[in-house]
């Protein structure tokens, strides 16, 4: 699932400056919070977002909502997740952006 509605220009806008910023994938993507939240889960071996939410420090409604797209992945966060994954910047940002061919085909 990617994510469309009330934020959607700013989606539009992330997707623009991702593409802009990796010189390794030139074609469009889309916003998926989803495979990083999952991504971190698994490699913690967490049980579910209430533990993630604990191991990040963020109240559990703030999982929830990024999500479902209603709150982007900030700055703030995405270095918590480096901190605590151990996952690069890098990693994290291609977790979150997911070429639009790539996303459609798993939908």
């Amino acid at each position: 699932m990617h994510c469309v509605g009330k934020y959607a220009t700013g989606v539009i806008f992330r997707k623009i400056l991702f593409t802009m910023t990796t010189p390794t994938s030139p074609e469009l993507t889309v916003y998926n919070p989803n495979k990083v939240l999952d991504a971190i889960i698994e490699k913690l071996q967490l049980k579910n977002d209430a533990a993630l939410s604990r191991a990040l420090e963020v109240a559990p409604p703030v999982i929830s909502k990024i999500r479902h797209c209603t709150l982007p992945i900030g700055a703030t966060i995405l270095l918590r997740m480096h901190e605590i994954s151990d996952f690069s910047i890098r990693e994290l940002r291609a977790f979150i952006a997911t070429p639009a061919d790539q996303d459609t085909a798993a939908a």
